[in-house]
């Protein structure tokens, strides 16, 4: 396997392993509201990292749109998840709109990860 959907799964594996820490927390962190929807998204974007990649491996998904979309997922979810954790122990943002562009680009790579599926593929 290429060495990026290496790199890919491993996040899937430590966006898993935070969203389960962020679980965690909230339950335990008093007024925890932010943490939860946090906690969810890394959980749910592990799991779709991990699918895109072997969507896009094995020729499922389209090579191009397939990994655009996959790091679609790693930066968005990183955007919505860092802003609305570093929101909740900090009482400040990674910077002004970084959950709603972070949600913007998950949208988005939703959507284009749909269009890596319906794109033909060449035949050789």
């Amino acid at each position: 396997m290429h060495a990026a959907l290496r790199l890919l799964i491993a996040i899937a594996g430590l966006y898993g392993a935070a969203g389960v820490a962020l679980a965690a927390a909230a339950a335990h962190v008093p007024d925890a509201g932010r943490l939860g929807p946090a906690s969810s998204m890394l959980l749910f974007h592990a799991c779709a990292i991990a699918a895109a990649v072997l969507l896009t491996e094995r020729g499922i998904a389209h090579r191009i749109p397939g990994l655009a979309a996959t790091f679609g997922f790693v930066f968005g979810t990183a955007l919505f998840a860092g802003a609305l954790t570093m929101l909740q122990f900090t009482g400040q943002g990674l910077f002004p709109m970084a959950a709603p562009t972070g949600g913007s680009i998950l949208i988005g790579s939703w959507l284009l990860l749909a269009v890596a599926a319906l794109w033909p593929r060449r035949r050789p």
